[in-house]
């Protein structure tokens, strides 16, 4: 359990009520990677965040003395990926997508500045991937970002076919307690000499 400092508990109690099976399949990626995170966190094996977007505040209305509402903002520049944390003291940086369709993922869901920000943090040596799930078939791929901006950049498609990521990408299996268990990829291809 994690205690925020507002008083808020952390989601111990949510990582026990999730579904298996077909049932999961409404459950959003960014909240099955949040669980795993939070996971994470509790058994100090990473830690790894959501970004925040950057907002700018440009109303705010304070209705009584100690509750101010924010009534107009605006994202202030593009934020580059999802994710980022460390992890047996490596620079982790990912960027996580769901993709409805059956037949392929548009390249125009990962924008060029998310392109461009794996290219440079893999440069610098970070482990860069991008997570996607297919959520016609249930499946979340983990592919590293090298291999996903190379094509994006070579394919001269406006699409990435299934098929592709069958085969170049890893497949994530579910688990009731790390329902996107990436860390288990990441010591396959980095450290499985060191286990």
């Amino acid at each position: 359990m994690v205690n925020y400092p507002n008083g808020r508990k952390g989601p111990a109690a949510s990582i026990r009520t999730v579904k298996t099976g077909a049932g999961r399949r409404g459950m959003e990626l960014e909240k099955e990677i949040s669980m795993t995170n939070e996971y994470y966190l509790s058994i100090d094996k990473a830690v790894i965040h959501k970004k925040p977007t950057p907002v700018t505040i440009v109303k705010v209305d304070y209705p009584m003395r100690s509750a101010a509402k924010i009534t107009e903002a605006y994202f202030k520049l593009p934020s580059t990926t999802d994710y980022n944390g460390i992890y047996r003291s490596r620079y982790i940086d990912f960027e996580a997508k769901e993709c409805h369709s059956i037949t392929s993922f548009p390249t125009k869901s990962i924008h060029a500045h998310q392109i461009n920000h794996l290219e440079s943090v893999t440069r610098h040596g970070a482990i860069a991937f991008v997570i996607v799930r297919f959520t016609a078939f249930d499946e979340t791929f983990y592919i590293v970002s090298s291999k996903m901006t190379d094509y994006i950049r070579t394919c001269g498609r406006s699409s990435i076919p299934y098929s592709w990521f069958k085969e170049n990408g890893y497949r994530i299996p579910y688990s009731y307690v790390m329902p996107v268990d990436y860390l288990q990829i990441i010591d396959q291809l980095y450290f499985k000499e060191k286990q």
